[in-house]
């Protein structure tokens, strides 16, 4: 019988864990379960790194970015004898369960827990880059969006103003979902996405021309997996000869308060990993699809994800 169970963040932070971590603490509060906050993640885990949770514990934190548990990322627990420590710690302190709130690295580790060590484990998918399967969109996704967005916005009124070019690097190592909502909320005139080659010097010869037909400003979006801002900016001015500027979003893609969408799914599926545990339903992660609440298996979610991309960028190019 579950009895008590354990909360953690990790890996890369994204706006809408401090709503998620609240969501599992009072609803397995509501349901006469104790909540043990790890801190982070799982090096926390191993070191014991361990707090009790109770309603107060979280309140005043659903507007908040960022995690009140903190995160890690932890090269010791890749090795067995760092998971059996972190056994040990769950075991010593009667922690029946798990809720491992975080991205593929993070439901990775919770699989590791639940296939060799048989801890229950439901895993809540928190990452900017919505690259987990079992759910349209990840905690957080939204509000990197936005965020991008808003500086984008902004980027926006200083190229038309001064005639500039600007090359503006979000992120999206391996996937181009941030930069194609971002290019197509911005009006971007070009996006530069790891799912689609591209070809500066066409790119350029469109430049060009939009140039002699009066069009003086642009904003091209790149996803720091398809290349690099300075150097598309240096080939841009290279070729064109037209001035450029580069703006490298970075990291505050991960902060600030999330949105409304993030705050009400991190609370939903919260309430669901607590639920999946109640009910016995372990080696799992808790989604949304098409409005309705689901859960997949651990090892499906970390599959690789099939971001749809090609009919957003398709739009970009024919709307600029």
């Amino acid at each position: 019988m579950i009895k008590r169970i354990g909360v953690l963040t990790s890996g890369g932070d994204a706006p809408g864990m401090n709503a998620a971590i609240r969501s599992v603490v009072r609803y397995g509060v509501h349901h006469k379960l104790e909540v043990i906050g790890i801190f982070r993640g799982y090096a926390g885990l191993i070191n014991g790194d361990l707090k009790p949770l109770d309603h107060r514990s979280v309140s005043g934190i659903i507007n908040r970015g960022g995690t009140i548990l903190e995160t890690a990322r932890c090269d010791e627990f890749l090795t067995e004898s760092g998971q059996l420590k972190a056994v040990e710690v769950l075991k010593r302190n009667k922690i029946d369960a798990l809720v491992v709130i975080g991205g593929d690295g993070t439901y990775r580790g919770a699989i590791q827990l639940w296939d060799k060590w048989h801890i229950p484990c439901v895993g809540v998918p928190a990452t900017i880059d919505n690259d987990l399967n079992g759910t349209d969109i990840t905690i957080g996704a939204d509000t990197a969006i936005n965020t991008a967005l808003e500086a984008i916005d902004k980027i926006r009124d200083t190229a038309t103003s001064m005639k500039r070019i600007f090359v503006v690097e979000v992120m999206g190592r391996d996937s181009g979902f941030i930069a194609v909502n971002v290019a197509l909320a911005g009006g971007a005139e070009e996006v530069l996405i790891p799912e689609s080659s591209y070809d500066v010097g066409e790119m350029c010869q469109d430049i060009v021309e939009g140039n002699r037909k009066g069009k003086n400003s642009w904003i091209i979006v790149v996803a720091e997996g398809a290349a690099k801002a300075d150097k598309v900016a240096e080939k841009i001015t290279e070729m064109t000869g037209l001035e450029t500027r580069v703006t490298v979003l970075g990291h505050i893609q991960r902060g600030g308060a999330p949105t409304a969408r993030d705050r009400i799914l991190a609370t939903r599926l919260g309430a669901t990993a607590v639920n999946l545990i109640l009910n016995n339903e372990f080696g799992k992660a808790v989604g949304v699809q098409d409005g309705r609440i689901n859960a997949v298996d651990l090892h499906r979610a970390v599959e690789e994800k099939e971001t749809v991309v090609d009919p957003f960028y398709r739009l970009i190019r024919i709307l600029t």
